[in-house]
């Protein structure tokens, strides 16, 4: 039972309810990068080992706790058993009218998290292992480069499009998700601000995810005040840039291959700030130890250190000036993959409640009949339906550079990380004891999404955000 319950049994999508055989090969083109069938038969293989290994949890649940025991004891394994292998939930993808194409990527990135995430997202968590080769994998899919140009091997995808992958992939692991996102950050500012040099230097490698990318804007001084950072780049002679400070909290850190880097260049505030290439192995360049984290496992967080680190001019991204409006730039696309990261994981959470309600037997009948739990599982449903429409809203206000696009996107963070994160308190509050244990993934996925109400700009900045948005859009 125990490595069963550990290896996390993946929902049956809300919208395929089970597996059909495939006759014969089919190729979707997602931009070149996403093999459907390829998706499709490892999606097959993972239903037979999943169900293979509930076969399995049931008979040691039998013999661990049904030998000698009540009829309670009984239900109590039934109800547990339910709980690390949760059912589909009852939404359907018609309710948001995806195209096709996008009902498509939805389904590569459901069939990679239930294949290649779940099976083993606990035990990453618990040997702080950061899966570098899975995620050489998702680049397979094109999830490396899901918004860079294809003429650099990227997916050409779009930011409403990306946010229905990252609500899949994080439904099977919320921090390999998130490292995702961070890394399509790096990537996609490449791409929008980097020279062709550039460009060609990096993005083929950071679409196959043979280069991971880093972004590093944050300090120990200049967190939520991110315009005050400290780190300097005093210009040479020559051109080149003379880098020193530090940066904390950078996931990937240390491991990465790629560094995007905000510097001052200038005066203090905004406009003194511009972004940099650096390279791991650059002289100068170290790692702090990786943090002991609450959530977040399986990626590195460490600090990074800039001692007099000499950077060519033909590494800074952009112009002199532009690091602060690139880094806010980047930002407004990962507050909505963070978001989507979030109601992929209370998700996961609530068709794990729903699932355990239905199986625990108390006072002569399902906990799910009770009107306490009914109550609490609509108002979970609510906030997580909720969620999910604020952050494809925003996202496809992202992608037609819509005049409220920071504003929305701010508000999907905002709502999205708070709402969601209250989800998985709750859905723990319904399993109990059980979703107080590690044997089961409630506890974890609450690690994991309490985070995203801090990064890519706390929930109080992003209320900051929203107020000064209103104001710019309605003067008064």
């Amino acid at each position: 039972m125990r490595a069963c319950a550990r290896r996390n049994s993946f929902p049956t999508s809300r919208s395929t309810l089970s597996c059909h055989p495939i006759t014969a090969p089919l190729t979707i083109s997602v931009r070149g990068q996403l093999n459907f069938s390829r998706a499709m038969l490892s999606a097959c293989a993972g239903w037979r080992a999943l169900s293979a290994c509930r076969h399995a949890a049931g008979a040691v649940l039998g013999r661990s706790l049904l030998h000698g025991s009540s009829l309670a004891a009984a239900e109590e394994a039934q109800a547990a058993q339910a709980a690390a292998s949760p059912s589909p939930g009852p939404l359907t993808d018609s309710d948001f009218d995806l195209t096709e194409d996008q009902q498509q990527f939805k389904h590569v990135a459901e069939m990679f998290a239930r294949e290649e995430l779940a099976p083993y997202s606990a035990e990453w968590d618990e040997n702080h292992h950061f899966p570098v080769e899975t995620l050489k994998k998702a680049a397979d899919l094109g999830f490396g480069g899901m918004y860079v140009s294809e003429d650099v091997g990227g997916a050409g995808l779009g930011r409403l499009d990306a946010a229905i992958i990252f609500e899949e992939l994080a439904r099977g692991c919320v921090p390999t998700a998130a490292f995702l996102s961070i890394h399509n950050m790096v990537a996609a500012a490449i791409d929008r601000y980097g020279s062709s040099h550039q460009r060609g230097l990096y993005l083929p490698g950071l679409a196959s995810m043979e280069l991971l990318g880093s972004y590093c804007l944050t300090e120990p001084a200049a967190g939520s005040d991110a315009a005050s950072l400290r780190t300097s780049a005093k210009r040479m002679a020559g051109g080149d840039y003379v880098l020193n400070g530090a940066k904390a909290f950078i996931s990937g850190g240390g491991v990465s291959d790629v560094y995007l880097v905000m510097a001052r260049t200038g005066k203090p505030g905004p406009r003194g700030i511009s972004a940099f290439l650096l390279e791991k192995g650059m002289e100068g360049l170290s790692f702090g130890k990786r943090e002991a984290k609450l959530g977040w496992n399986a990626q590195p967080t460490t600090a990074v250190m800039l001692d007099d680190v000499r950077v060519p001019e033909a590494m800074r991204l952009g112009q002199e000036g532009d690091g602060f409006k690139i880094a806010m730039a980047a930002l407004d696309g990962g507050r909505i993959n963070i978001g989507a990261c979030s109601v992929g994981g209370a998700q996961f959470c609530l068709d794990t409640a729903r699932e355990y309600t239905r199986a625990r037997q108390q006072f002569g009948g399902p906990i799910s009949a009770f009107q306490a739990t009914l109550f609490r599982v609509a108002d979970m449903a609510t906030s997580i339906q909720a969620s999910r429409l604020m952050v494809r809203h925003a996202a496809a206000a992202l992608d037609a550079r819509s005049p409220s696009a920071t504003l929305e996107c701010a508000m999907a963070k905002r709502f999205a990380t708070d709402a969601c994160y209250a989800v998985t308190n709750d859905a723990l509050q319904l399993l109990g004891g059980y979703g107080y244990l590690k044997e089961y993934p409630i506890e974890r996925y609450m690690r994991d999404l309490r985070v995203h109400c801090i990064l890519e700009g706390t929930n109080e900045v992003m209320r900051i955000i929203i107020n000064r948005e209103l104001d710019k859009l309605d003067p008064k």
